[in-house]
This record gives structure tokens, C-alpha cells and sequence, in this order.
């Protein structure tokens, strides 16, 4: 038995990857795109209330999944291109976040690893009381001798 599967033709790789990075964004980018002031971007997290005050992307806005037909014409600009996220892999609430986004027309995209990894590689985390901290990136899960992975 073959141990790897035969990999698609070029052609069709190149449309699954490009479609893929349509949709999705990692930890690293977002970071730098917050960053850099990227302008057009909003940040989203779907948690509930007390997942947000535990800890949450520094600068994003709090939108839980439930409410943002009725709060995201406040919250996110026209035009703004939205990149949701949960708690991590495991959960698939950012994709369920993306899919009522899409649904109100706007351009959305998932956080891929949600907050899970975003603390994990050590960007800036939030309480809910405003207070901005560090952890340590995690030597198994991120790069240590840099902030990215310089994929």
C-alpha cells in the first residue's frame, strides 16, 4: 500500500492553494497586519462574552456569532475585510462566524489556530479589564528565534 496518495496535477493544486489562502489567514499575518495598521482589516472575535474578557486578540472587536447580523453594520466598517476567529483548531465557530458574515456581503476570512495559537506564538492578548500582555511563544508550536516562521 502507498503511504502517500499521488499528488494532484499542478493545475489543480494551484486552484485548492489559492482558494485556500483566499479564505484563510494565519496568526503570523494577522499580527503583522495589526502591526503594519493595515488599513481595511477588522479583527472579530465569535467567543462568548466571558471567553473575550479572559483574553482576546489586542485590538480586535468583540462580535459573539449570535449577534453579528444585528451588530456588524455598527462594528465593521463597509468595505472592511473581516477575519474572524475562535478558540483554536479544535472549533469550528470562526467558520460558522465567517459563513453569517458572508451571508450580510462581507469579504471575510478565517484566523486559522484562533486565539489557541495566537497566544501560543505570543502576540499581544487583552483582558477584558485592558490590560495588554506577552506570554512566551511556545517553543513546540512557533518560531523562538523570530516572529515568524518566514514562510
Amino acid at each position: 500500500m502507498n503511504a502517500i496518495t499521488p499528488a494532484a496535477p499542478a493545475h489543480e493544486a494551484y486552484r485548492h492553494f489559492a482558494a485556500r489562502l483566499a479564505f484563510e489567514t494565519d496568526v503570523s499575518d494577522v499580527a503583522a497586519a495589526l502591526a503594519a495598521d493595515t488599513p481595511g482589516i477588522v479583527v472579530v472575535d465569535t467567543r462568548s462574552t466571558e471567553s473575550w474578557a479572559q483574553g482576546h486578540v489586542h485590538g480586535a472587536v468583540h462580535i459573539p456569532t449570535a449577534e453579528i447580523a444585528e451588530r456588524a453594520a455598527v462594528l465593521v466598517p463597509d468595505g472592511a475585510t473581516v477575519v474572524v476567529y475562535c478558540w483554536g483548531p479544535g472549533c469550528n465557530g470562526a467558520q460558522k462566524a465567517a459563513l453569517e458574515f458572508a451571508r450580510l456581503g462581507r469579504p471575510v476570512k478565517e484566523m486559522i489556530g484562533g486565539f489557541e495559537y495566537w497566544a501560543r506564538e505570543g502576540f499581544p492578548v487583552e483582558t477584558g479589564g485592558g490590560a495588554v500582555t506577552r506570554r512566551p511563544a511556545d517553543p513546540l508550536t512557533a518560531p523562538v528565534a523570530g516572529v515568524s516562521c518566514a514562510c
